[in-house]
């Protein structure tokens, strides 16, 4: 909490929540917390922008979901997980919330609509 109150005394323009499962536990309390400071954030999975955050990017959960399911099947037919290669996200998502950015004044450059994913409305 304090920290939140920190960035407000700092004017941050946004916050940016990384990728860790400790964060991801505190997504709520993160995003009421900042939805209090009027801090737009931005997430790396677009859950969070479906919740009320103002964006995310990051890697396509369906599409990564299916590799697991084609891992999973050449496992099932008798690969070695340890012969198996790491496979790195090919897909990315940008998700806005248009509703979230009205609350906090921001106004979206058309633009960045336009390379939109999904807009959250």
């Amino acid at each position: 909490m304090a920290a939140f109150a920190h960035l407000a005394d700092l004017h941050a323009g946004a916050l940016l929540v990384g990728a860790d499962t400790f964060f991801y536990a505190a997504r709520d309390q993160i995003m009421s917390l900042a939805a209090s400071h009027a801090i737009p954030t931005m997430f790396f999975e677009s859950a969070a922008v479906t919740a009320g955050a103002l964006l995310s990017y990051g890697p396509d959960i369906l599409a990564s979901n299916h590799q697991v399911g084609v891992y999973t099947g050449r496992i099932l037919k008798g690969e070695k997980p340890s012969d198996l290669p790491v496979v790195r996200p090919t897909k990315f998502e940008l998700v806005i919330n248009l509703r979230t950015a009205k609350t906090l004044g921001l106004e979206i450059p058309p633009a960045l609509f336009a390379i939109a994913d999904r807009v959250v409305e």
